[in-house]
């Protein structure tokens, strides 16, 4: 068990390593309702109709309220520790980055969201400092289009 109590799986250097252009993993399904785009309204004081005024977003191009982009793109690290392996005897994993962020569909209030990652590259940018970058597609359940999509860095210290 991690410091989080969850069993997340650890791989070995080399076999993280391996995973270099390969599909890690695909979270669960995640709900995103009108009471956590309002808490994240709150949070963020990001107040625009689209997100929290059903009635006056039913007039918009949307049909009705939608999620804020940084609220989807926030979920990032939730799916993220679902699927993506750790690394045995590693000190610290953190956010490092992201490359080209692009919000594709918005994601409408009710709808569930789950992401797609696959590892890119693993490089070793200083001894026991380590950058992967994982491709990391959004998908909207029952959407042809993604929510977003990016490249997410991870900056792992063993």
């Amino acid at each position: 068990m991690d410091e989080l109590g969850s069993l997340r799986r650890c791989l070995s250097l080399d076999a993280y390593r391996a995973l270099v252009g390969q599909e890690v993993g695909i979270s669960d399904w995640f709900l995103v309702d009108q009471p956590r785009i309002d808490a994240f309204a709150e949070v963020t004081q990001d107040f625009q109709f689209i997100h929290v005024d059903p009635i006056r977003a039913r007039d918009s191009p949307f049909g009705g309220t939608v999620a804020h982009g940084f609220l989807t793109l926030s979920l990032l690290a939730h799916f993220g520790y679902q699927v993506v392996p750790g690394i045995e005897g590693a000190k610290a994993g953190v956010n490092y980055g992201a490359n080209n962020v692009r919000f594709i569909t918005p994601v409408r209030s009710g709808r569930r969201i789950r992401a797609r990652f696959v590892l890119k590259s693993f490089i070793e940018r200083a001894p026991g400092s380590f950058v992967s970058t994982f491709e990391v597609t959004m998908q909207i359940e029952g959407e042809a289009k993604p929510a977003l999509a990016l490249e997410w860095l991870i900056l792992t210290l063993v």
